[in-house]
């Protein structure tokens, strides 16, 4: 949506994020308008792709999560077909929830979840680096997380 929300997204936005499971009738006496105008305005909020998706929030430690590391990345070079295997990989690999471009002297940043720390070790030795698109990783452990996901400050 490239156009400027409008106060009623934006409040929409809001309770969404931290609902997502809200029914339009809640959510239109959350925003004060009418069930029938969250509905319309959802449906074109998604269309947008301002909305990309409902899912549920599930807790690390519940699952066994129990390593969280930042991988900072630097890839051998920087050839179209490279940094495409490198992305193609990354979307392969459900143990990375996060990638970024970043500045600076890696070229990714990943965020990667692991059930133990030597679980991870191992996945960075067999999987990025073996990959061959890998030259070099640095990575700092999650020692406790006080904030995992917060809505997006709508301006």
């Amino acid at each position: 949506m490239n156009q400027t929300l409008q106060p009623a997204d934006i409040a929409i936005l809001q309770e969404l994020q931290a609902d997502g499971r809200l029914s339009m009738q809640d959510l239109a006496d959350r925003t004060g308008l009418s069930a029938s105008q969250c509905w319309r305005r959802v449906r074109d909020l998604e269309a947008a792709q301002v909305i990309s998706g409902y899912t549920a929030q599930v807790r690390a430690k519940a699952v066994s999560l129990d390593a969280i590391a930042y991988v900072h990345v630097a890839l051998r070079d920087h050839q179209e077909d490279s940094i495409t295997a490198f992305l193609r990989l990354i979307e392969t690999e459900p143990q990375i929830v996060e990638c970024a471009s970043i500045t600076g002297d890696h070229d990714f940043i990943l965020k990667v979840y692991a059930k133990t720390p030597e679980a991870l070790e191992h996945f960075i030795m067999q999987r990025l680096l073996k990959s061959g698109l890998v030259r070099d990783t640095r990575s700092n452990f999650v020692l406790r997380q006080t904030k995992t996901r917060g809505p997006l400050p709508i301006l």
